[in-house]
């Protein structure tokens, strides 16, 4: 049987590559190929095989076939490969594109290095493209190469590369977001592509985030319906806490492109911390039938099994960073997953992980969290003023190191002074509010504590401050105003179990009851539960 090459590469260009791949079968393995074809077009016929099976996804056998090639490459004579494949072709440099009228050893190597970045061999993808010269490099082989040497962190190199990528085209939008996280000034970056996009990935990457949103946010007046920014908008948003506008930035995004995925493991985070628990169920659905391969959705799938299984939660946790070790709300999710469970010592190390992939609020917050809980405060005072430090105009960063002061009697009044401060720095900043009202209320100052929170109530349609209103006017016994406030909570998150519980201790206080004696339904859970463990012993 005749196998004619063209046919081949006609079914590569179509991208039936199950029909390929099972012809480029018969082409290697013909009797004429394997007695009287020349090395040449061994080759050839070898990474056109390769091509076919790397568009299957088989990546190791695709290696397999293009190392085979270079093998048969080694012995053809240097005059017969062709310098200039790349520019003659008219296929795209993907491991598809090679030209089959001539061997371009450069090219095989890439494909190798593609192969090794999928089976996530990048000690092994990094030595391929380093036997590349330089000078020979396209955009997509010095893209590549930056990420690859991003992720073994050489840092220098990958800038280098990123830099070459913007002199090859100043809109390779990757390369700018990538240097501004890797610490190059704006004004570097700007001499290579002068926009305004760069100034804002600059500001997010520096964490000065309001910098960054009034950036995107100008972009977005250009651009009304541009859904990466929108998405990139919603990422800083919930960095900083500012939930229900990350929530709207998101939805307009899905409203423009109901197929995105890019940070909706961030989005699903939102929900679940609104309780919306439908829109998330929701999400989750329409992702699996996105595409159910990305990290992203594996995050998302971990956020919605937090109520259900934690155990279960930490699984989905962890295969998302099987499919992308460098995905930082994984590990953010991850850690955040290992305090509820009470393991600080494994949450450090998952906010250790992000913060090493990119220092940002929720890494400094999930590490001083942890370092409390294992009772080290010198390492907490330690991050949060690296925090404050990094972020000098965040009132975040402010409240972190009261936090921290916060939890010994004798650090009460310096909490209280950087809590003050956050509030001056962002008037608005309810978290720095509730912090200072629970510190009135642990020196007794119940109306100091009042007086603040409802200076908030007007701005703020916030379930959380109406629970701590609630609180401390049930503490001074103003039982009526408390259950104002709780069922105020509950209208805003009838999901909300600190209202639920806090609204029944009430009730049973009205009532002249222990407020901490369980219900009939709560013993009745208990009883269940014993005998579900006792079933379960059994079986």
């Amino acid at each position: 049987m005749d196998v004619p090459k063209d046919q081949i590469t006609s079914l590569l260009d179509h991208g039936l590559f199950d029909s390929a791949q099972m012809l480029g079968c018969f082409l290697v393995s013909s009797a004429g190929t394997n007695v009287e074809t020349s090395p040449y077009v061994k080759a050839e016929n070898l990474v056109l095989l390769g091509d076919a099976l790397f568009g299957h996804k088989e990546f190791r056998r695709a290696l397999n076939a293009y190392k085979q090639a270079l093998q048969h490459c080694k012995i053809i004579p240097k005059q017969t490969t062709s310098r200039s494949s790349l520019s003659t072709s008219n296929r795209s440099s993907s491991p598809n594109s090679l030209n089959i009228s001539a061997i371009n050893e450069n090219e095989v190597k890439f494909k190798i290095t593609l192969c090794h970045c999928a089976l996530n061999e990048n000690r092994a993808a990094l030595a391929e493209m380093e036997g590349i010269p330089s000078k020979v490099r396209t955009l997509h082989m010095n893209l590549t190469m930056g990420k690859l040497y991003r992720i073994s962190r050489h840092n220098r190199a990958a800038i280098s590369c990123y830099k070459d990528c913007l002199r090859h085209c100043p809109y390779v939008l990757e390369a700018i977001t990538a240097l501004a996280e890797l610490g190059v000034s704006a004004k570097d970056i700007i001499s290579l592509f002068p926009q305004r996009y760069v100034e804002a990935q600059c500001f997010v990457a520096s964490n000065d985030y309001k910098g960054g949103l009034d950036l995107f946010s100008e972009l977005l007046q250009r651009f009304p319906s541009n859904a990466h920014i929108l998405l990139e908008m919603a990422k800083v948003e919930a960095i900083i806490g500012r939930i229900n506008e990350a929530i709207m930035n998101f939805e307009k995004a899905r409203a423009i492109d109901p197929y995105i995925v890019t940070y909706m493991d961030e989005y699903a985070m939102l929900l679940k911390a609104k309780s919306d628990h439908s829109k998330l169920n929701k999400l989750v659905h329409d992702l699996l039938n996105i595409d159910p391969a990305r990290a992203e959705v594996f995050g998302a799938l971990s956020v919605l099994w937090e109520r259900k299984d934690e155990r279960q939660a930490l699984a989905y946790a962890e295969k998302s960073l099987r499919i992308d070790d460098r995905h930082i709300s994984g590990h953010i999710m991850k850690g955040n997953l290992y305090l509820s469970m009470n393991r600080p010592d494994a949450a450090v190390t998952a906010f250790r992980a992000a913060h090493e992939l990119r220092p940002d609020l929720r890494s400094y917050q999930g590490l001083v969290r942890s370092y409390l809980a294992l009772s080290k405060t010198k390492e907490a005072l330690y991050a949060a003023r690296e925090a404050m430090k990094s972020m000098p105009l965040s009132a975040k960063a402010l409240k972190l190191v009261g936090d921290v002061h916060a939890i010994n009697s004798g650090g009460r009044e310096k909490a209280r002074r950087f809590y003050e401060s956050a509030l001056r720095t962002e008037p608005g900043y309810l978290g720095a509010a509730l912090a200072l009202a629970e510190l009135h209320v642990v020196d007794g100052r119940n109306g100091d504590a009042v007086s603040l929170l409802e200076r908030y109530l007007k701005d703020w349609a916030d379930d959380s401050l109406h629970i701590k209103l609630a609180q401390v006017f049930a503490a001074t016994n103003m039982l009526s105003e408390a259950l104002s406030h709780y069922q105020s909570a509950l209208r805003l998150n009838p999901q909300n179990e600190a209202a639920k519980k806090g609204l029944d201790r009430l009730e049973k206080q009205m009532k002249g009851l222990d407020p901490d004696a369980p219900d009939e339904d709560e013993e009745n859970e208990v009883e269940d539960a014993d005998g579900d463990q006792e079933e379960a012993e059994l079986i």
